[in-house]
């Protein structure tokens, strides 16, 4: 192996006629089979006899084939079949590989088993012929053999079934619909007769569950008709009383209340008409009467034969009354009367006109009274009409309902009829396509060429390889090589006085990788950094931890907080993983607390605070994993933030509502906000306090003595004070009893702790540990959250 730190030896190699012989070349290896090639004949020969020897004690096997044709598509007898069809490559594929699995399924194997008569048969494990010797001597002496029971049947079944499953082959040919049935056995007429057999029972297999499940749905359907029967009868039922009760009687197409309503209003607009007409009528009339033109303009005046009539005389006496005018005096008494005979029938006619008049006034009454009776009927049909239409509301809902009932009973029905033809319907397209013959040659032990041919070149080989051992490993094995010796490194030379360089002080190395860290651990703990260890040296060597990612998981606070108590593990922070209690990290951390429990000595709790350079958040991360591993291990740990700035512990577990006492009371800083905290986790935290660093430091030691005092914890860990430190700062160091110092890895590890050990001064004696915080840093895990977001 080369190692670096051993000195360059610089004396020539050897040379190479100094070295051994290590092995053979091609021409002696030759020359050597060549002197033993009898002894390598005789070899090979008695290879290929004992090869053939095997091979004819090897009992013979003879393989029989059937082909089946499996198609997936199967015949489409009916409309609706049962199941769907396979329609893409991928589908009909795989229903050709379920069938081909299918032929060697139980079922179809125990059918060829009762069929073939194999529980029977020694060759699948059936009757021996031990049970048949026993038999036969039990005779021989009189008794009869125990009749098997029906364990030992179905024992003897089950191994026939796993014997036939081993004797059976099946071989799907790519791209096709094609399955080889292979089916081997000693004596080739069985093993034709199996295949055949296997073919058969499948077919029958195939149609009887085909059958079975078109009987199955036949049943679940007539089973599902009775009670969808009923359904429907009594949504028509409640229907049809529904209709009778709410008065909805009519054809199919309507109402009657709807035909009524309709019939009356157009017999209400018909009465309309007619009044309007009645009301002109009289108006003409009565607008005749009152002018000075003719009354007997009117139409129904002209259309009278009375008014014609004597209008007819009217014009007679006018007439002949004007002749005697011409004639006679004034005063003669024909001409009076002639006058008297003219005013007469103007005043005959002016009565007939009044008398048309009135008719007209009596048809509007009439027509009036018609309408206004029309109305009143008009109108109690509406009202009759809407009470109808909001009780058609439910009536819809029910025909609605006993529509669904009655499409669904019908479906039903039809299905049910429709299965029950189909359990006496094939669909299924397999066939057999080629029939198992007779094998006529064995299909194992190959032939005896064949064994003969192996035999002897495994005997040859076998002899050569001897032979070729032996010689080397007795007669040319090479002497072995002496061992060397070791060479002593060389004095320095002696330089001149002149020539020596000034000595410079070592720089500390730069660390800057992941796997350069451990290299540089020894150096962090080396009391090299401080001149004033060097006189003082420490009491123990600091211990080094480191945390990982593969330590830890990370959470989300806001999605996994629960509402049963504060959990230490679900505050977004990376924690140690549950279920590894043997990683480097735990052990590492146990060997500090047992080094902190040495410093303390007498003192029932001991103190130890982690101080760290950089972020705060990476110390309180390791301060949380501290304390839930102390807690892992069966310790009571009291957690106080002594961050009085950052105070990022306190941020994550505090939450507003009330706090719960503690079985020591309440434990607080100083105020009643920073009281203390339990969690689910067996730690109790103790929140930063308010005010200055010098207040929080003192109330943080008077929590500490008030705890110590109760002796309720085993530990208090204290996460910070932060650096650089202040006044109270160092006097709460003062009382701690260890330090553990917190370096993360994405600065220089060197430089952190030379700046921790300055900070501390004469504290840095109670440093036990060194924690490398190699965890991705928060700016990191942010960025990534945005990137994923």
């Amino acid at each position: 192996m080369l190692d670096y730190n051993q000195p360059i030896d610089r004396a020539g190699p050897e040379s190479p006629q100094q070295r051994p012989q290590a092995g053979f070349n091609v021409l002696e290896l030759a020359n050597l089979l060549w002197r033993r090639k009898v002894a390598i004949a005789a070899a090979a020969l008695l290879g290929a006899t004992l090869a053939v020897t095997v091979g004819k004690s090897l009992t013979p096997r003879y393989t029989a084939t059937a082909q089946l044709y499996v198609d997936p598509r199967e015949l489409q007898l009916v409309d609706r079949e049962l199941t769907p069809r396979a329609q893409d490559v991928s589908g009909m594929s795989m229903v050709v590989e379920s069938q081909a699995r299918l032929i060697t399924s139980n079922s179809v194997l125990l059918k060829v088993i009762q069929q073939a008569g194999l529980d029977k048969d020694a060759e699948f494990g059936g009757g021996s012929d031990g049970q048949s010797l026993t038999s036969s001597l039990l005779g021989l002496i009189g008794l009869q053999p125990r009749a098997p029971s029906a364990a030992d049947n179905k024992e003897v079944q089950l191994a026939a079934l796993e014997a036939l499953n081993r004797h059976i082959t099946i071989r799907k040919t790519e791209k096709s619909f094609i399955v080889d049935i292979e089916v081997w056995s000693t004596d080739p007429a069985k093993a034709a007769m199996l295949a055949n057999t296997l073919t058969n029972a499948y077919l029958t297999e195939s149609r009887n569950s085909q059958a079975s499940a078109a009987r199955r749905a036949t049943n679940d359907l007539s089973g599902r008709l009775k009670e969808l029967r009923e359904r429907l009868r009594n949504a028509e039922t409640a229907l049809a009383t529904y209709k009778a009760q709410n008065n909805f009687v009519g054809t199919q197409d309507a109402l009657i209340s709807d035909q009524q309503l309709s019939a009356s209003n157009q017999r209400l607009s018909a009465a309309r008409a007619a009044t309007m007409d009645a009301q002109a009528r009289l108006d003409q009339i009565e607008a005749s009467r009152r002018t000075a033109a003719d009354a007997g303009a009117i139409p129904e005046a002209l259309q009278s034969p009375t008014i014609a009539n004597l209008r007819a005389q009217y014009a007679d006496a006018r007439k002949k009354y004007a002749e005697q005018a011409g004639e006679l005096g004034p005063r003669h008494p024909a001409l009076r009367q002639t006058e008297k005979q003219v005013e007469d029938l103007k005043r005959t006619i002016s009565e007939e006109i009044d008398r048309f008049a009135q008719s007209a006034k009596n048809d509007l009454t009439r027509a009036r009274d018609y309408e206004a009776s029309l109305n009143r009927a008009m109108e109690a049909q509406k009202r009759q009409s809407v009470q109808l239409s909001q009780a058609a509301v439910r009536l819809r809902e029910l025909e609605r309902e006993a529509d669904a009932s009655r499409d669904v009973y019908q479906s039903f029905l039809k299905r049910s009829r429709e299965t029950e033809e189909q359990e006496t319907l094939n669909t299924s397209a397999a066939r057999v396509i080629g029939e198992a013959t007779v094998p006529q040659r064995r299909s194992f032990p190959p032939a005896m060429s064949l064994f003969a041919m192996i035999g002897f070149v495994f005997g040859a080989l076998a002899a050569s390889s001897w032979f070729a051992a032996v010689e080397l490993l007795l007669v040319g094995a090479p002497a072995p090589a002496p061992a060397r010796r070791e060479r002593k490194p060389a004095p320095e030379r002696t330089r001149p006085p002149e020539a020596l360089p000034a000595p410079e002080a070592p720089q500390p190395p730069q660390v800057s990788r992941p796997q350069e860290v451990a290299q540089a651990l020894p150096e962090l703990a080396a009391p090299s950094l401080q001149p004033a260890m060097v006189e003082k040296p420490l009491i123990e060597k600091p211990l080094i931890a480191r945390l990982q990612e593969a330590d830890v998981i990370h959470t989300l606070g806001a999605i996994l907080a629960t509402g049963g108590g504060v959990d230490l593990t679900r505050l977004g922070w990376p924690t140690l993983r549950p279920g590894f209690p043997l990683t480097k990290l735990l052990n590492a951390w146990r060997d500090m607390r047992a080094a902190v429990a040495r410093r303390a000595g007498d003192k029932t709790m001991p103190v130890i605070a982690l101080v760290g350079a950089g972020d705060t958040t990476g110390r309180s991360v390791i301060a949380l994993n501290f304390a839930l591993a102390a807690a892992r291990d069966g310790a009571r740990v009291l957690m106080i933030d002594a961050d009085h700035q950052a105070h990022a512990l306190s941020n994550k577990v505090s939450r507003p509502g009330k706090s719960e006492p503690s079985r020591l009371g309440w434990l607080s800083i100083g105020s009643k906000a920073a009281r203390e905290i339990k969690t689910v986790n067996g730690i109790s935290v103790l929140p930063a306090g308010e005010g200055d660093a010098g207040k929080a430091a003192d109330a943080i030691r008077k929590a500490i003595a008030q705890a110590r005092a109760a002796g309720g914890y085993d530990l208090v860990i204290l996460d910070g004070p932060a650096m650089p430190l202040s006044a109270g700062g160092r006097k709460l160091l003062e009382d701690t009893d260890a330090l553990v110092a917190v370096l993360p890895t994405s600065l220089d590890i060197n430089d952190s702790l030379e700046e921790i050990l300055t900070a501390l001064g004469r504290a840095e004696r109670k440093l036990v540990g060194v924690v490398l915080d190699e965890l991705t840093p928060a700016i990191q895990t942010r960025q990534r959250g945005r990137q994923y977001a």
